[in-house]
């Protein structure tokens, strides 16, 4: 499992800079380059209205990754042992980004 911190804090699932989903998904079949990735994974907290009261921020969690181009990319699953989420301030997964990610 990776351990995953998140900087989209107006990310649905983000509480205090971690996810609150036991899995995600980085999109970016394509991708060459950090900015032509995204957490598939992403949904707008709408408002700030929604509170954390039954999930619990995870740690360390399973990566689902379609960025294939990425050195981390192991059959699909990100094998780095940390990775970071940014895009503080998206409206959809598209604004987004795989931090970590580094073309092979």
């Amino acid at each position: 499992m990776t351990k995953l911190e998140c900087s989209v804090k107006n990310c649905m699932h983000n509480s205090d800079n971690y996810c609150c989903k036991s899995a995600i998904l980085v999109d970016g079949n394509e991708a060459v380059k950090p900015n032509e990735t995204c957490c598939a994974s992403f949904d707008e907290n709408k408002g700030g209205a929604f509170t954390n009261l039954f999930k619990t921020p995870e740690t360390r969690l399973e990566v689902e990754c379609d960025a294939v181009k990425c050195v981390y990319n192991e059959d699909r699953r990100c094998a780095a042992e940390r990775i970071d989420i940014a895009g503080d301030g998206a409206c959809e997964c598209g604004q987004t980004r795989c931090a970590t990610f580094k073309a092979r």
